[in-house]
């Protein structure tokens, strides 16, 4: 008995053992204690969200549920060891290292509600105003980005590091960085651009050189466009701003121009009544607004004419049904008042001898082109 007492008093920097296993056994219940009590708030608190239609319930559960283990443990390291006598610079530094914990778990917390702020804006807001939600996207990284950023300083500057100096010595080694990642620097000026200039965003039908798509993602070094073809296609943000860019989500209408062709043997007064019979056409369509009619030129093989009118709303389908019924309305009427269309002709000599003589004369013939 005496032997055993002799071994629990025994001084183990400074401490006797049965302090050493107090530690160990406060330690372990505090960390089932507050794992407990995350795991079963977390269970009370989705059981009466989904009862509920506010989303503060489902925000407090989360945020519950992103606390970490590790930063937990560390917490009960350090109530374990407030029953232990540990010199100044032990204590002072699990104190720090608590501290520390407590920051980064902060950081986790802030985090998840940037995270969830974001989502929850982009999921309201991306159908009636992309523009804001790419915004939101953007803001929400650099939310993040100085989040960290402070809690890392303040981690640093309680662990006894200089910050001033710290913050001098990035500075002169941020400029080295920006030397040697200039493409990457370029590509996140030029998504911010992006986001703030709003050329196009999420959703917008883009043509860029010979690519054309609809917008589906912007990032800090890329922008990912879904071909009509169905791949993806995907551009660095420096190079997509040096490109000529058209967006046809904002095409309020479409100006169409096309021609037709009669042939030379149409009478003048069916020339002269052409652009009238094109007129009446277009103008009974609905969403066209009428511009213009005209015999343009003499071409090769026909008298051509040039229109031009424009569709009231910027949908492809809705244009081409329009232009379908305009020419399906030109090739009746014209059927009915004996105009020709013009087709690609040829003109060939046949030689032919007429009577006994022989005598060779010469006929022009019309020849329709391949």
């Amino acid at each position: 008995m005496e032997e055993l007492l002799d071994v629990i008093n025994r001084r183990y920097y400074g401490n006797p053992v049965w302090a050493w296993f107090l530690a160990v056994f406060i330690t372990v219940c505090v960390l089932f204690a507050l794992q407990f009590i995350k795991t079963f708030t977390v269970r009370r608190l989705t059981t009466f969200a989904e009862r509920t239609k506010t989303e503060i319930d489902n925000l407090i559960a989360d945020l519950i549920r992103r606390t970490n283990l590790f930063i937990l443990l560390l917490i009960s390291l350090f109530i374990g060891s407030l029953i232990l006598s540990l010199p100044e610079s032990a204590g002072k530094l699990i104190r720090s290292i608590t501290v520390v914990a407590f920051l980064l778990q902060g950081a986790i917390w802030g985090n998840g509600l940037i995270e969830l702020w974001v989502s929850r804006y982009i999921r309201e807001k991306l159908v009636e105003d992309a523009a804001k939600a790419t915004t939101i996207t953007a803001l929400g990284f650099i939310s993040k980005l100085v989040l960290w950023s402070i809690i890392l300083l303040l981690a640093l500057d309680n662990l006894g590091f200089d910050i001033t100096a710290l913050v001098a010595g990035l500075g002169i080694g941020g400029v080295a960085v920006a030397l040697a990642a200039q493409n990457i620097l370029g590509d996140l000026f030029a998504s911010m651009s992006i986001v703030l200039d709003k050329p196009f965003v999420i959703g917008d039908f883009i043509i860029v050189d010979e690519y054309l798509g609809t917008v589906e993602h912007i990032g800090l070094k890329t922008t990912r466009i879904r071909s009509l073809y169905g791949e993806q296609i995907v551009f660095s943000n420096n190079d997509l701003l040096k490109s000529r860019i058209r967006n046809y989500k904002r095409m309020f209408e479409r100006r169409v121009v096309f021609s037709i062709g009669v042939v030379y043997e149409t009478p003048y007064e069916k020339l002269t009544a052409i652009p009238g019979m094109i007129r009446e056409i277009i103008e009974s369509q609905n969403f066209t607004r009428f511009d213009r009619a005209h015999f343009k030129e003499y071409g090769n093989f026909s008298l051509n004419f040039e229109v031009v009118y424009y569709v009231l709303s910027p949908d492809y389908n809705l244009y081409m049904d329009i232009q379908q019924t305009i020419n399906l309305a030109i090739f009746k009427r014209f059927k009915e008042e004996g105009i020709e269309f013009a087709y690609p002709t040829q003109t060939i000599y046949v030689q032919r001898t007429d009577g006994l003589n022989k005598e060779a004369k010469w006929q022009v013939v019309s020849k329709q082109e391949n």
